[in-house]
């Protein structure tokens, strides 16, 4: 890498780990700036899911304070998050991308208007509370470990979706379900570090520029995430996904 790489990739570092800690999406900042240094996309895709893991963690620090009383929650939803990871990194090393391509703009788009109409979807499912204790259980785990899967295959947007899912099925400020969701996508991103790192063609030399960057990025969006409004952070995080679907759209069909 020359020069200007090392600055492209700091400068993406940053801004995805930012992006990451308030909404999710950083991954569509830093995948494209891997492959403008030249790597070949699948070497760019496991790169990227190496370099944004510090920022997660940076995210999830940033963030403890709306963790207070979720433990229990956390400790539960771990092994379905590890399991569905691992699932992701096999599809990703061992299928066809394009199918998975092809669905993906769909579901990032799915998720930032399930967040926008959340007041009138909780209409239709059924307000947390009203839930039994058993079915929140299950469609907990249900949604982390769907989520998980995709996170492991791609995982741009990964934030949203999980955002979007947790504001119905708990009865939590977005702010706290904002902290849950961090550490819920740094456990993904610890699974596919450790996979790729093993099975997958991964540049050092760009994972090793970018994660320093996420790590500032992170913890700064997550101080930012914990300030704002609830109202004002929900358009922040639909916009962001709108955005990314719209992307990831133009990716797979447009260009």
């Amino acid at each position: 890498m020359d020069i200007a790489h090392i600055l492209l990739l700091v400068a993406a570092g940053v801004a995805a780990g930012a992006v990451n800690a308030i909404a999710g999406g950083g991954s569509l900042i830093t995948f494209p700036s891997l492959i403008a240094t030249g790597l070949p996309s699948v070497e760019a895709n496991v790169t990227n899911s190496v370099s944004v893991f510090p920022g997660y963690v940076s995210s999830v620090v940033g963030s403890r304070a709306d963790l207070a009383g979720q433990g229990q929650r956390v400790r539960s939803t771990v092994v379905a998050a590890v399991v569905g990871t691992a699932a992701g990194c096999a599809l990703l090393l061992l299928t066809p991308a394009r199918a998975f391509e092809v669905v993906v703009p769909f579901l990032v788009l799915g998720a930032a208007a399930t967040l926008a109409f959340q007041d009138r979807l909780r209409g239709l499912v059924g307000h947390p509370r009203a839930m039994s204790p058993r079915r929140a259980a299950v469609t907990l785990q249900t949604v982390v470990f769907v989520g998980a899967i995709y996170g492991g295959y791609f995982g741009a947007a990964l934030g949203v979706m999980y955002v979007a899912a947790l504001a119905l099925i708990l009865d939590e400020p977005l702010k706290r379900i904002n902290a849950l969701k961090n550490v819920l996508s740094a456990t993904v991103g610890l699974i596919t570090l450790l996979v790729f790192a093993i099975f997958a063609d991964v540049d050092w030399a760009a994972a090793l520029t970018l994660a320093p960057a996420t790590i500032v990025g992170g913890y700064a969006g997550a101080r930012l995430a914990r300030r704002m409004p609830a109202r004002v952070l929900r358009w922040v995080i639909v916009t962001f996904g709108t955005t990314i679907g719209l992307l990831l759209f133009y990716r797979a069909f447009l260009r």
